[in-house]
């Protein structure tokens, strides 16, 4: 019994870890973005798992020396025999001194690879985020037909650890993909499927990757978005047609090799699909992928009359990548992850699920579906739409490079913990020696003042008492804040390169206390709000927390009176079905 127990409880761990590797992730470019700058934009749909942003410093290395390779708890969940947990994504002292946690065991290497003399700084969330150098990843998990776990020596490679070698290693999109390949080839790949949005301040890339079924080695594909368009993806393979042909396109050398060997892919049938190849389609349930790419893509070009409907998950009616047709500024990418459908037939601050204050959370359950559409074995009884913006987003962020401007200053994480929608961005420059401590401190399974994460996560949980009116509130505090910062960025980029000029040094200290103070100050202004929404919406009323006094009794929207029970109570001294009579 015990031991059926343990499985029952490592299933549904297992379960609820796979549903919650599920982000959305965009690129704009260049051309397709304001003022030339370049976004990789990214939400990380996991609030079971570490919600902190570290800055790894830079650091040399002797001759010789091996760099050690971890297993990653975001794949697969936890595994002891690492000390691997998605709740401490990594203790050690390889990272820099915050992820060294006394009391905590530290993580055991699975592999090792050379290490070359100098890696470079960058942040550090579930994946690498930004390096100095302006090169910035984004994520999202993938279905894929195998899914394999690690092997010590064998296959030592997910795409968190690849990303985050990449960041030490690499200034361009195209050295980070390369360099990507050949580790997938030479070290092998575990997990599951994985798209990586990577771009620098001149280009964006693309690559996928799923486990091999050889048990070796893995396959993979990249792709170049071209100038002037938007990459999105979410939680779905993204490119079709692998062309030898193309110069933007580069792949495992297996690949056609190994699709072929397990009838995968035939030659006859033309160029090979790379998503029909190693997927089963989309993950979880039909549109829960596609819905969101069809949100981005016509919110970003509603000229094009995309359809939310197709015939399957292996649709080709939404392009790899989208011409917008308004150029895009940071406070629109922003937006865009905001969104929940609003004013859509799938709009989820509406119908009796929302409540009366049209809260747009789904909480999952035992009845909600996992896994892969094309599983033949499942039968799905029921489902909700998949929102950009989902209430179990542990954080999101914009990275913005910058060509005109030197690293340290042209290079901006902007970040958000907890859901979007009610998150508040902070800039964090890319020359930073470290960041704010309330950004790197949270532990989810405590709550603490001290925690940026558990700021913005109790503002997001008070919301949904009242929520289309405390949304409010968060939106007016949002605008006065980010758009200060945007604002602000002007004179502070400014500032710093002219102390660059005269010494980068001094430049990377402006720039850390300027993010240091902005950081801090947040956090403070958004515990203020925090507890000024409890007095406000305390009890259900509406007050004014400055008067006592000044109470007003919103009771229900005239819609929910008719929805609810509303009209069949105590009326009448009469039983109801006396007075339907």
């Amino acid at each position: 019994m015990m031991k059926r127990i343990a499985f029952l409880t490592l299933l549904c761990f297992t379960l609820s870890v796979t549903a919650a590797m599920t982000c959305t992730t965009m690129l704009v470019t260049k051309g397709a973005s304001k003022d030339g700058s370049v976004f990789v934009a990214h939400s990380d749909d996991s609030e079971l798992f570490d919600q902190r942003i570290v800055f790894v410093p830079a650091a040399d290395h002797k001759p010789g020396e091996m760099r050690p390779v971890y297993y990653d708890a975001v794949s697969l969940g936890d595994k002891p025999e690492y000390n691997s947990y998605v709740r401490y994504r990594y203790v050690g002292t390889h990272r820099g001194p915050t992820y060294n946690v006394p009391g905590r065991p530290r993580n055991i290497p699975i592999g090792e690879i050379p290490q070359v003399p100098h890696t470079y700084a960058y942040f550090d969330g579930s994946y690498a985020i930004m390096n100095e150098h302006q090169l910035m990843f984004g994520e999202c998990t993938d279905g894929a037909k195998v899914t394999a776990q690690p092997v010590p020596g064998k296959l030592i490679f997910y795409s968190a650890e690849l990303s985050r070698v990449a960041a030490e290693r690499c200034k361009t999109a195209r050295e980070a993909v390369k360099l990507i390949g050949h580790l997938i080839d030479t070290y092998g790949y575990y997990g599951t499927g994985e798209t990586l949005p990577i771009g620098d301040p001149n280009e964006g890339w693309v690559i996928e990757m799923a486990p091999s079924p050889e048990g070796k080695g893995g396959l993979w594909v990249a792709k170049k978005v071209p100038d002037g368009e938007v990459f999105v993806a979410a939680n779905e393979f993204r490119i079709r047609e692998v062309d030898p042909d193309d110069p933007n396109m580069l792949y495992s050398k297996n690949l056609f090799r190994v699709a072929k060997k397990y009838g995968w892919w035939k030659p006859e049938d033309g160029k090979l699909d790379w998503l029909k190849t190693v997927s089963l389609g989309e993950y979880n349930h039909p549109y829960y992928s596609l819905r969101r790419v069809w949100r981005l893509q016509s919110r970003m070009a509603p000229s094009k009359h995309l359809s939310p409907w197709v015939e399957d998950g292996y649709t080709k009616k939404y392009p790899f990548s989208i011409k917008p047709d308004k150029k895009l500024g940071v406070r629109d990418v922003m937006s865009l992850y905001r969104d929940y459908y609003q004013g859509t037939e799938f709009d989820l601050s509406k119908g009796v699920t929302a409540g009366p204050f049209g809260c747009p959370y789904r909480y999952p359950g035992p009845m909600d579906p996992t896994g892969d559409t094309g599983d033949p074995h499942r039968k799905l009884k029921g489902a909700w739409e998949r929102p950009i913006s989902i209430f179990r987003a542990g954080f999101s962020y914009v990275c913005q490079g910058r060509s005109w401007l030197p690293d340290p200053i042209g290079g901006i994480v902007w970040f958000g913990p907890d859901e979007p929608m009610s998150t508040c961005y902070v800039p964090f420059y890319a020359g930073v020696s470290r960041i704010a401590a309330p950004y790197y401190t949270c532990d989810i399974t405590r709550f603490s003042q001290d925690s940026a994460w558990w700021a913005f996560n109790f503002v997001a949980n008070w919301a949904a008492i009242k929520y289309n009116y405390i949304i409010k509130d968060i939106k007016h505090k949002q605008d006065e804040i980010e758009w200060a910062e945007i604002n602000g960025i002007k004179n502070t980029d400014k500032e710093a390169l002219a102390l660059y000029k005269e010494d980068p040094r001094k430049a990377r200290d402006y720039l850390t206390n300027y993010c240091l103070n902005q950081a801090v100050q947040v956090v403070r202004d958004w515990w203020k709000m925090a507890w000024w929404l409890v007095a406000k919406y305390d009890d259900g009323y509406v007050n004014d927390p400055a008067d006592s006094y000044l109470t007003d009794e919103v009771g229900y929207p005239k819609s929910w009176y008719k929805k609810s029970r509303w009209p069949e109570g105590p009326i009448s001294y009469k039983k109801l079905s006396e007075r339907k009579k």
